[in-house]
């Protein structure tokens, strides 16, 4: 039924500018009734850092950035839902126009710039929530602040009372500098700073599982200091991966290809599933592993899997597919 009514809606959003009508998306998200997805089956559970997903699908960071559809996200037949990147200050992030669609292609690229409400907004609405589900927190730095690594430990201290988890967030390519978190020196005191903050937290509450997402654009080099400091500091896991600032020689929207931002959808399968295995080869099962990146089938979900991850997540392809798309990958997995 959300399927079909997508389908006869994608035509108008496709004439709107990309950011408006994924605002308009959100606006219908929390206005209309939306019908509670049927239980999943038993087989599409899966445990993974102390969690019971009741099925591997969830829905990325970004789509969300504000906590305003949590709950009819979960409606939809998500197993799990990120919301953020949250910084603690409110922010605009960069002008627009910022997101632009590469339809030959079914990418999409973003500069956003770390745009969201803030801490306290968005605290206020995951505390008025009524629904339940795994929620995960994506927090991130504001761009001006000169300690960023205090932004990170600070929201994690903040959403601790709400969040099932949390992620780190080092890697979007919109932020000056943010990648420079990834590097050894600059990733331990972040890890080492963001751990102590959790585990402040859980002195009054419950143990948050705590994880890294990083870019595909790295080097093997660089990956193995990453795995080496997230097995260092003990994190619970990691997610691979968020866009890639480079540009595949198949794109079809070569204009449209050469705005700056990240880009995500199916471009940026093959990319992050190779980082992906090459992430899950040298972690070697010790913490699972969030499979993110160009997932637009139960094939590219599978693909996910067997290349290492426990879970999953979706964004850009909902864009092209619609809400449907989340059953589909469901049924096929199943």
């Amino acid at each position: 039924m959300i399927g079909a009514a997508f389908a006869l809606i994608r035509p108008r959003l496709f004439r709107m500018d990309p950011e408006e009508a994924h605002e308009a998306t959100l606006s219908a998200l929390r206005s209309l009734p939306i019908p509670p997805a049927l239980p999943d089956p038993a087989s599409l559970g899966v445990k993974a850092f102390g969690l019971d997903f009741p099925n591997p699908v969830g829905v990325a960071a970004g789509f969300d950035k504000n906590a305003e559809v949590v709950d009819p996200l979960f409606k939809l037949g998500f197993g799990f839902v990120e919301i953020g990147s949250v910084t603690p200050r409110p922010q605009e992030g960069n002008p627009r126009p910022r997101l632009f669609r590469l339809p030959a292609d079914e990418g999409v690229i973003n500069r956003f710039g770390f745009n969201n409400q803030g801490h306290a907004a968005v605290l206020a609405r995951l505390k008025a929530r009524k629904g339940r589900g795994i929620l995960g927190v994506n927090v991130g730095a504001n761009k001006d602040s000169e300690d960023k690594a205090a932004d990170y430990a600070a929201g994690i201290i903040v959403f601790a009372p709400v969040a099932s988890y949390f992620t780190l967030n080092i890697s979007s390519p919109n932020t000056p500098g943010l990648r420079n978190l990834q590097k050894r020196e600059a990733l331990d005191e972040l890890l080492g700073r963001a751990v102590e903050a959790r585990d402040t937290a859980a002195l009054i509450g419950p143990r948050r599982p705590l994880l890294l997402k990083i870019a595909p654009d790295i080097t093997m080099f660089e990956l193995d200091d990453i795995v080496d400091r997230v097995l260092a500091h003990k994190l619970d896991g990691m997610i691979v991966s968020n866009t890639t600032i480079s540009r595949p020689e198949t794109l079809k929207e070569r204009e449209t290809a050469k705005e700056a931002g990240g880009l995500s959808g199916a471009p940026l399968f093959e990319l992050s599933t190779q980082v992906l295995a090459e992430t899950a080869r040298r972690v070697g099962g010790r913490f699972p592993l969030v499979g993110v990146g160009g997932i637009h089938s139960a094939q590219t979900a599978k693909a996910k899997l067997d290349a290492g991850a426990t879970l999953v997540q979706l964004y850009s392809s909902l864009v092209y597919k619609g809400p449907g798309l989340i059953k589909q990958i469901k049924k096929g997995l199943r």
